[in-house]
């Protein structure tokens, strides 16, 4: 009897853990944003794509067995003005009639503890696949899950601004890359 009454409460603990495991599958492309900053002659230069597209699985619950994938609309650049916009889609540095998409494609991700992860992946510009490593935290809001992180790409890795944009000192080679990433449960998916 006593064996029942203590397993009655851990099978409870159990299914309401089960209960509570939330797999986070559809982006609100209207709540998240993809931004990046670099340096042109030592001045920071923000800037952001208003077009792209991700697909996310996450479970706080499993992160090893999460996966994501993030398409952007390189046309879509807002460098801070049209000269800037028309200069990088250009040849010499995106050449978008060639390669209109950039492509992140992840490959696992690791939990470093406290909300903190990594998310490992590959990322395809201008036809260069290169390893990337994407720290980034995860919180609950409500309903909604919200991914935050940064990282680091290296330019000429991809051949982003050849010819005399090659120059460092003009055009710094690190671009940090920011993303927030605003999704809702697979169930709400589901109801909707």
């Amino acid at each position: 009897m006593k064996l029942q009454l203590i397993a009655l409460p851990a099978a409870a603990l159990l299914l309401a853990g089960t209960a509570h495991a939330v797999e986070f599958k559809q982006v609100d492309a209207a709540k998240s944003s993809l931004a990046f900053n670099t340096k042109q002659m030592g001045v920071p230069v923000p800037g952001s794509f208003k077009k792209f597209s991700t697909q996310i699985a996450f479970d706080p619950a499993k992160p090893t067995a999460a996966s994501t994938t993030l398409d952007i609309d390189l046309a879509s650049i807002d460098a801070g003005s049209k000269d800037a916009n028309d200069e990088v889609v250009g040849k010499q540095w995106f050449n978008v009639k060639a390669f209109p998409t950039a492509r992140f494609v992840s490959t696992g991700v690791k939990a470093l503890g406290g909300n903190r992860f990594e998310a490992l992946g590959k990322m395809t510009i201008k036809g260069q696949t290169r390893d990337v490593v994407a720290p980034f935290t995860f919180k609950q809001d409500g309903a909604n899950g919200v991914f935050d992180g940064a990282f680091v790409l290296k330019r000429m890795d991809y051949n982003i601004g050849e010819g005399p944009w090659s120059d460092f000192s003009a055009v710094a080679n690190e671009i940090e890359i920011k993303f927030h990433v605003v999704a809702t449960p697979a169930a709400a998916t589901a109801k909707k």
